[in-house]
């Protein structure tokens, strides 16, 4: 797996479609529209996998991507986040849940590391409150 320019550059572009000189459609975009377009994309992806083609699933995780991206840019125009927050708090996230990864935790088997995935989300919805 080899990050690069190209995840910028999509970046880039969605500020490019949502700005004032971009597409007319996109501007007018709002979270509540996107959600039919997401929902739509993920069971794509869904197809995708079923169907066995790699070309396929790159090109709708691609979509998917694209809608979380987009997205993201909605949300940071508002003030609220960008990809960056979204980027920053997924990796925060998942280095919380492999503490037998990145910590000192030792776990025997894929078992314990679903009950342990799991434990650990439950008391991260708890110290949000919404457990």
């Amino acid at each position: 797996m080899k990050p690069s320019g190209d995840f910028r550059r999509l970046v880039e572009l969605v500020e490019i479609l949502r700005g004032d000189h971009g597409c007319p459609w996109d501007r007018e975009q709002s979270p509540e529209q996107i959600k039919a377009y997401l929902l739509q994309e993920c069971y794509e992806v869904l197809e995708a996998l079923e169907s066995g083609s790699p070309e396929d699933v790159c090109d709708e995780l691609g979509d998917v991507l694209f809608q979380i991206v987009f997205l993201a840019s909605i949300f940071d125009e508002a003030g609220d986040f960008n990809i960056g927050d979204v980027v920053q708090a997924i990796t925060e996230k998942m280095i919380r849940r492999h503490p037998h990864v990145f910590g000192q935790v030792q776990v025997s088997s894929s078992d314990e590391v679903k009950k342990l995935w799991q434990e650990i989300k439950m008391a991260e919805a708890r110290d949000k409150g919404t457990a």
